[in-house]
C-alpha cells in the first residue's frame, strides 16, 4: 500500500476529516519519522518500533486522536512522549499556518528526544523557531510554557496528571491515553473540565521518574 493510499482508506473510514490534518498527513511523511530498518513498512497501518521499548503509533490512532484534540493554526500545544517526532511534526504543519504557532515537544529517553528532533528538523519546523524539544519528565508538563491551547499525550497514564490539567488553557483539550483508551478533556473554565472516553487502544506506558 502507498502512503497516498493509506492517507484515503484513513478518510474512508473516517478517521481523517479535517482538511487541515489531511493535508498535514499527506506533507509530513512517515517513512521519514521510522528507523532505517523500517522504511519499507512505514505505509503500514500499524504501529512500528523505534527503540527502547516505545513505538511509532498506527496511523489510524494518530488520525483519531488528531481529530479528537482539533489542532488550529497559531495555537501553543504541549506533545508528550514525543519519541519518533511524527506527531509534533503534525502538529507543526498545523499550528504554523499562523506565526505565533507553537509546539513543545517532551521525551524522557534523551536517545529517542534526539532521533525525533533529527526527523523534525527535516521541514525546518526547529530552525524556524516553531517545534522546542526537551528531554524531561512529561508528566510534569512546562509549566514555563504554559497555559497551552491543546495538550498532546502519546503514552498511556494510570491517572492524568494534575498538573497537565493545571497548564491547560480555558477552552483548551487534552487527549491522553488511559485504561485501554483514550481520555479527552476539554477545559470549559478554571473550575470545570469535561471528560468523554474512547476505549480500544493499547498504549505503551508514559515514563516518568521515579521522584
Amino acid at each position: 500500500m502507498s502512503y497516498f493510499k493509506l492517507i484515503t482508506q484513513l478518510i474512508e473510514q473516517g478517521y481523517l476529516k479535517t482538511p487541515e490534518i489531511i493535508e498535514a498527513f499527506e506533507k509530513i511523511k512517515r517513512e521519514d519519522f521510522v528507523p532505517e530498518e523500517s522504511k519499507g513498512e512505514a505505509e503500514g497501518n500499524y504501529p512500528l518500533p523505534i527503540g527502547y521499548g516505545q513505538t511509532i503509533s498506527q496511523p489510524l490512532t494518530v488520525a483519531f486522536m488528531l481529530e479528537l484534540l482539533e489542532p488550529k493554526a497559531g495555537e501553543r500545544i504541549l506533545d508528550i512522549g514525543s519519541g519518533s517526532g511524527w506527531v509534533t511534526a503534525l502538529l507543526a504543519k498545523i499550528v504554523s499556518k499562523i506565526k505565533k504557532g507553537r509546539v513543545y515537544a517532551v521525551e524522557r529517553i534523551s536517545e529517542l528526544k534526539e532521533f525525533g528532533e533529527n526527523n523534525v528538523r527535516k521541514y525546518n519546523f526547529i530552525e524556524k523557531g516553531i517545534v522546542k524539544f526537551f528531554c524531561q519528565d512529561g508528566t510534569k508538563g512546562l509549566p514555563e510554557y504554559a497555559p497551552f491551547d491543546k495538550i498532546h499525550v502519546a503514552a498511556a497514564a494510570e491517572k492524568v496528571p494534575q498538573v497537565l490539567k493545571d497548564q491547560l488553557a480555558a477552552g483548551g483539550k487534552m487527549i491522553i491515553p488511559i485504561s485501554g483508551g483514550i481520555l479527552k478533556l476539554n477545559r470549559i473554565n478554571e473550575k470545570e473540565i469535561k471528560e468523554e472516553f474512547f476505549p480500544g487502544f493499547v498504549f505503551v506506558p508514559l515514563i516518568k521518574d521515579s521522584k
